[in-house]
């Protein structure tokens, strides 16, 4: 005589099955989503349409920078919005923007400036911030830092 034992196989219903199938797939849509989202980053383009990355290239000005004071003067044609120093020592750095006395409009072509940055630094790199177009409207866009110009205080 075989005794048959009758196990109880219980699962999940297809219906839930289903459910965590599809709530899984939306939450890997949406991880892979914001994913992509923050790899694209937005175009900022001049004005006549050219991409501001590019314009970083054409970017020419001259820069001394002595005691404390910094002098720039822009050379090229193309204006400079803001205008970043790095300041470089004691095996750190720390990044300022020239404020004090900068044009509101930007540096135009032919304009100086002069202000004052504190002597403490070993090294400064003066890196132009442009003003460009994007869908929100105008946004201001730092160059690289070797589109910047370098000087020395010691």
């Amino acid at each position: 005589m075989t005794i048959k034992i009758m196990r109880s196989k219980r699962g999940i219903s297809p219906i839930v099955a289903s459910m965590l199938l599809v709530a899984m797939v939306i939450v890997i849509g949406l991880i892979i989503f914001l994913w992509f989202r923050g790899m694209t980053e937005e175009a900022i383009t001049k004005f006549d349409g050219t991409n501001i990355k590019l314009v970083c290239e054409e970017v020419q000005f001259d820069a001394s920078y002595s005691g404390d004071k910094v002098y720039v003067l822009n050379t090229g044609d193309v204006p400079i919005y803001k205008m970043k120093a790095m300041l470089f020592g004691d095996g750190s750095h720390t990044t300022k923007t020239l404020v004090d006395g900068w044009p509101e409009d930007g540096l135009l072509q032919g304009d100086a400036y002069s202000g004052t940055l504190p002597d403490s630094a070993e090294k400064i790199v003066l890196v132009p911030v442009l003003i460009g177009h994007s869908e929100k409207g105008n946004a201001a866009y730092t160059c690289d830092e070797r589109n910047g110009y370098e000087l020395t205080t010691i």
